[in-house]
Parts: structure tokens; sequence; C-alpha cells
């Protein structure tokens, strides 16, 4: 399933689930880790599997405590025991190898759902072609705010182009989803709309959302105008209608990587 909009709600806050699930979003993560206190761990992590076996849904995920911290074990623990059914996904902060995703695994057993893991330090991002590749991962966000930390550089769009660049390469070769990092201020609705476009015309499929009022324009962005899926549609007939040999449309030859994103675009629409 591909997520234009993921919406984070604290799992420390049970009385937002519901509300996080009426937003729209595509996904909803109940988090875990950075929007939960340390002594509210035990009864966020209780509270939020209990919610996903009672209310399953396919976006409906939980975020885990990072691979190094004393919670992590007992997060795994906990979803490797539940009897109800998983959550939809496993989003894994911190992720620096593909090992640590594979750990995950090993530690969830035989009904992990698909890992998410956030790419967010210079050695996660060194090795994003394998993590991103790893056995069991559904998609990657993009932790530009604890990457810019590490790094010591600004939140600026051009400070993290590179960073973005990196991981959308190594996502579209693995084949797998891609969400950047949500907007932080909450109130700048034509900044968030901005740089949303710029992260989907460098090749994200969708954004990680801090508040329900950020869905509608995050899937406004990541969602094909009639315009988009019109000549997408054309596109894919010219091409067909060649039956192999050579294309034009409008004038201009087409060849098969325009196929491939017309057909990427008529998904997107859900026409394929």
């Amino acid at each position: 399933m591909t997520f234009r909009s993921l919406l984070f709600v604290p799992g420390n806050r049970p009385d937002r689930f519901d509300k996080a699930l009426d937003a729209r979003a595509d996904a909803v993560c109940i988090d875990l880790e950075d929007a939960v206190a340390p002594p509210d761990k035990a009864a966020a992590r209780t509270a939020a599997l209990r919610f996903c076996a009672a209310s399953p849904a396919p976006g409906l995920g939980v975020r885990i405590n990072g691979p190094t911290t004393t919670q992590y074990p007992e997060d795994c623990a906990a979803l490797a025991s539940e009897a109800a059914p998983p959550p939809a996904f496993v989003m894994v902060p911190k992720a620096e190898t593909a090992g640590q995703l594979a750990d995950v695994r090993r530690r969830i057993g035989a009904n992990c759902p698909p890992l998410w893991p956030i790419i967010e330090t210079p050695e996660g991002l060194h090795l994003a072609w394998e993590i991103a590749a790893a056995p069991g991962v559904g998609g990657v966000l993009f932790g530009a705010v604890d990457y810019s930390a590490e790094v010591g550089c600004t939140l600026e769009w051009d400070a993290l182009l590179y960073a973005r660049g990196a991981l959308a390469a190594a996502c579209a070769r693995a084949g797998v989803e891609l969400l950047d990092v949500p907007h932080l201020d909450i109130a700048d609705a034509a900044d968030l709309a901005a740089s949303t476009a710029r992260a989907r015309a460098l090749g994200f499929t969708g954004r990680a959302c801090i508040h329900p009022t950020q869905v509608s324009a995050v899937n406004a962005v990541f969602t094909p105008d009639a315009a988009a899926v019109d000549r997408a549609r054309r596109v894919v007939a010219a091409f067909e209608a060649a039956a192999g040999g050579a294309a034009l449309l409008d004038g201009k030859l087409i060849e098969l990587p325009v196929v491939r994103a017309a057909r990427r675009t008529l998904e997107r629409a859900g026409e394929a």
C-alpha cells in the first residue's frame, strides 16, 4: 500500500488514537519513541498494541524505540507475544544497518509486519541502499531533524538536498516507498505545500505529518491531478499502440522511462 501521508500520534495519548484515524491520513503511526517520556513507555506500549488489535487497519502501525535503547527488547517482545493481529507496520528509528532490521524481524517472529526504518544518522545514510533493500522493508522515512543535529547542518532545503537525493535513489532502486520528514511549523501552510511539492519532485512518495491539519495538503500534493492522469493515459495508450516500435505523442518521443512514470501516475490515481 502506498502512503501519501502518515500521521504520528503520541502513544501516551490513547484519547487521540481514534481522532488520528479520522484525519484521513493514509497511515497512522502510534509513537512509542520520541513522543513518550521513559516513565510512560510501558503504559503507552500496552495502549498502542491493544488499540491496534481492536482496530486493525491497513495503515495503522507503531514506532518502536530504537535498537540501542533499553525499551527496544521490550517493544519487540510485546509485539511477538500479541495473540491478536499485529500492527500493519513497525517503524524502526535510528536504523543504521540491515542487520538491525533482521534483528527486529527475528525478535518479533513469523508474524512480523513490514518494517519502516527511519534513516536519521550519517551512518544510516551511508548504508541507505542496504537498509532500503533489506528483507521485510516496506518503506523508509527520512528523519531530517535528528540527521541535521548529527551533521551540524540546518533544516533548510539546500542543506539536506544531498541526503534526500541519496535516499530517493536508494528507495527507488529497492522499490520501496519514501516519506519525507514532517513539516515542523504547523501554522505555515504555504511552506508545507511548497516543500512537499519539492520532495515529490525529488522522488519522495509521501510525507509524515504531526498534526491532522497537515494531512489534506500533503495528500493533495501526492495525488495526481486530472491533467496529469489524462496525459499518463495518453502516454500509455500511445506506447501500447506502437507495439514495441517508436511512439510519438504531441511530437515527442515516448520511451520506456516515460511510460514507467506514466504508469506510476495511474497507480497513484488508483487506475492500475
